[in-house]
């Protein structure tokens, strides 16, 4: 009995400075809460994909019982999501969805906005980790391999010629990689050229600064607010491929301004309230 006494107290003693230490390192902090939000997305893959696969498939539907799983993580984090301009989502034919990427934490904003019959264009790296894989496997969502341009490019080819058939929207991050600075990155045509090529509207999606909620070189991950612009279709229907370069440009500098908009009215915001 002693015995177990003695492993009960030491375990009371770990945990006690597991807990004074999230307390009191910012640092030890972040790394928690970043393998909480990892940990968390891995199990979910690792429970729901299976049953998914055998039972339903690989289809776009299964999207929604993933965003059930993963959107509550917002409240656990403390990061409110305001969304303006939802209505323009309200399309009735297939578009091209084109917003900047951040962080990780990107992923509760798309989920929070995503519309139905959504998927997403992922770098092929990612098919590869596991139930993650799977679970991405099983929503539908497209790879590409950015090292094989060919290739790539015959994909999106595939996808222009199905979206109006299967009725898709996807969701293409631009720039093309994860950006924390303020200033985004040019933006890569492939979106544009999808949209031209299957003659579908273009939605920008902006979302405001993150970082004061996300910092991983502050090691910094606190609650806070984030804005979420949907700004009004942009039109392809009649232009051709050699549009995609100045359709980019126009798009980019478009979303540039509403970023640094949606960020300072956050700014202000919170000076307001202090």
């Amino acid at each position: 009995m002693e015995q177990y006494q003695w492993i009960l107290l030491l375990l009371t003693i770990f945990m006690a400075g597991i807990f004074l230490l999230y307390q009191q390192s910012p640092t030890f902090s972040f790394y928690c809460k970043m393998l909480f939000f990892n940990g968390w997305v891995f199990l979910l893959a690792t429970i729901l994909s299976p049953p998914l696969t055998v039972l339903c498939g690989r289809k776009v539907e299964n999207m929604k019982i993933m965003r059930l799983s993963v959107l509550p993580l917002k409240y656990f984090y403390g990061i409110k999501l305001t969304v303006q301009g939802l209505e323009n989502l309200n399309i009735k034919e297939p578009y091209v969805i084109v917003s900047n990427h951040q962080n990780c934490f990107d992923l509760l904003g798309m989920l929070e906005v995503m519309p139905k019959r959504c998927v997403t264009i992922a770098k092929k790296e990612l098919l590869y980790l596991g139930p993650v894989g799977l679970a991405c496997w099983v929503c539908g969502l497209i790879f590409i391999d950015r090292k094989k341009k060919k290739a790539a490019m015959d994909i999106m080819e595939h996808v222009a010629q199905i979206m109006r058939k299967e009725d898709l929207r996807v969701w293409i991050y631009p720039e093309g990689t994860r950006n924390s600075e303020d200033h985004m990155l040019p933006f890569k045509r492939g979106a544009f050229h999808l949209a031209l090529k299957a003659q579908v509207p273009i939605v920008p999606i902006v979302t405001s600064s993150l970082k004061c909620c996300y910092s991983y070189k502050d090691k910094k991950l606190n609650p806070g607010n984030c804005t979420i612009r949907i700004l009004p279709k942009i039109e392809t229907q009649g232009l051709g491929l050699e549009a995609a370069t100045a359709l980019a440009e126009s798009t980019r500098k478009l979303m540039q301004n509403t970023f640094y908009e949606i960020s300072e009215e956050l700014c202000v915001d919170k000076e307001m309230r202090q």
